[in-house]
């Protein structure tokens, strides 16, 4: 592997790191014609691409490329061997499959937030790799990537990078709410009465200072009395 090229593929990878968020593990998305280069070129995938990208990769396809190689029939059955060992993406197309290419299209669209690497380049911010000459090349940002980027920088648009930063960071700020929260509706409790007010009353305990004061005063009462009456039969008993 020529020092020129992985210098290339070093630089390739920074611009889309820094502009599209693309970061490792490297999703690489094969169909069946670069499994089949990769065969005719002798290029043991998993060991050589985590080499030339500098870091570690996941080969990955979908069940439109795998149901497209298997109608192909034995012309491709190596490159449908190497499909079958990558891990299989969900696609939309599960009742009807399409072609691998314009299935691959379909997993890199609306700005490609899952930063797939893939062997066609219709679309702005989505990595190129083919193979040329028995060797695997990540391709330059496309004219249209470049011009996306120009567009972002002059701050004409926002790229799905930063749209997806913004969200984040608002979101461990508690300025944007979970979707699932705000479909929750607040449930009124239904307030019972108070169970202070279910207590029973108690019962006051009898002042027992109360009770000897008056007992005291009634004692009294007798006594004036008993005196008063015998002061009265004394001056009666005088004035006989």
């Amino acid at each position: 592997m020529k020092i020129t090229r992985q210098k290339h593929a070093k630089k390739h990878l920074g611009f889309f790191r820094n502009n599209f968020g693309v970061r490792e593990p490297y999703q690489i998305l094969l169909d069946g014609t670069f499994c089949q280069a990769a065969l005719r070129g002798r290029i043991q995938l998993r060991e050589q691409l985590p080499r030339y990208l500098m870091g570690e990769t996941q080969l990955c396809t979908t069940r439109c490329v795998l149901k497209e190689l298997e109608t192909l029939g034995n012309d491709l059955y190596g490159a449908k061997l190497i499909a079958q060992k990558c891990q299989v993406r969900n696609c939309p197309h599960f009742k009807n499959a399409v072609s691998g290419s314009e299935c691959l299209l379909s997993m890199v669209e609306e700005g490609n937030p899952h930063h797939y690497f893939v062997a066609t380049q219709k679309e702005p911010g989505v990595p190129l790799m083919f193979i040329i000459q028995n060797t695997m090349v990540l391709d330059k940002p496309s004219p249209k990537t470049i011009a996306l980027v120009k567009a972002v920088e002059s701050g004409q648009l926002v790229s799905v990078h930063e749209k997806e930063s913004i969200k984040h960071l608002k979101e461990e700020q508690g300025l944007v709410k979970n979707p699932e929260q705000r479909r929750r509706k607040k449930r009124k409790k239904i307030s019972g009465p108070n169970p202070l007010s279910c207590l029973k009353k108690k019962k006051k305990a009898p002042d027992t200072q109360s009770s000897a004061s008056e007992k005291k005063r009634k004692r009294k009462r007798i006594r004036n009395r008993s005196n008063s009456k015998v002061l009265s039969e004394k001056q009666n008993a005088e004035g006989e």
